[in-house]
């Protein structure tokens, strides 16, 4: 099987591209085969064609709250839910999900999926710093279009897997609240590449919870430190969270998953998996 860790924008360009770490399973976790990078939507479209078996992890999130698409009167099936909020325009998006927040109490604005409090991540409505809201209506709809298996959420290829990731969950354990990217050179400081070196080196060793060592050569280890973004980083985070993922029967996801919400891989949830 090929497994994948795919660190997602929402508006690729060659400076910011869909960054897509390649490996193959070894018995003591991956072994990283690649980095490739893909400028365009339509490159990362043309890679969700490539054939399988593989299983793949994306830096986005595959589901909205449900009291958010209670409250909004929106569909409650998750495909007739991803095509209502994929015809949206990002202008239309922004402006309900600020009156949404506008209408709410302070300190509880806005709507978080179950996963979200459990992996400590953006809400999934979220339209700034970061804009998961915008990556979700970019990628969403290319899993679809791709016809490929999105476990507890929509059946497609079985050979074609996507599950959902979050490369933070897995550098915390190694870095604590300490930052390792940025994509502003200047701020590409000389203490957040050794936060890069240090995760680099604990994936090498398969430390953390998920136990999946992450086999690379010495080159490969220079260039995941030293690019100051770190998307090649992130990338390979999630192919981590694959790999432990494709070792686990139903992919490691508890037995309750919201339909519609779905679930990050990895994240433990409070009601046991």
């Amino acid at each position: 099987m090929l497994l994948a860790g795919i660190d997602f924008t929402s508006r690729p360009s060659r400076r910011k591209p869909e960054t897509v770490a390649l490996g193959r399973p070894v018995d003591d976790g991956v072994e990283l085969l690649r980095v490739e990078r893909h400028a365009s939507l339509e490159g990362l479209a043309g890679w969700l064609g490539t054939p399988g078996p593989w299983l793949a992890a994306f830096d986005f999130p595959f589901g909205l709250p449900r009291p958010l698409v209670r409250g909004l009167g929106w569909p409650d099936e998750w495909l007739p839910l991803m095509r209502h909020y994929g015809a949206l325009s990002r202008a239309e998006i922004r402006s309900t999900f600020r009156a949404w927040c506008n209408a709410r109490a302070a300190g509880d604005k806005f709507a978080h999926r179950a996963c979200d409090r459990v992996a400590r991540s953006s809400p999934s409505m979220k339209w700034v710093q970061p804009p998961v809201a915008y990556m979700m209506h970019a990628g969403v709809g290319l899993l679809i279009d791709a016809g490929v298996d999105i476990p507890r959420l929509h059946r497609g290829d079985p050979t074609r897997v996507a599950v959902e990731g979050y490369p933070a969950l897995l550098a915390r354990e190694f870095v604590a609240g300490r930052s390792y990217k940025s994509d502003e050179r200047p701020r590409q400081t000389a203490d957040r590449e050794a936060g890069r070196a240090a995760i680099v080196d604990a994936l090498a060793l398969g430390r953390g919870r998920l136990g999946v060592a992450l086999t690379m050569t010495a080159e490969q280890r220079a260039e995941l430190v030293a690019e100051g973004s770190a998307d090649g980083l992130d990338a390979c985070l999630c192919l981590v969270q694959a790999a432990w993922a494709a070792g686990r029967a139903d992919h490691g996801l508890p037995a309750e998953v919201d339909p519609i919400e779905g679930w990050i891989v990895t994240a433990m949830p409070s009601f046991g998996a």
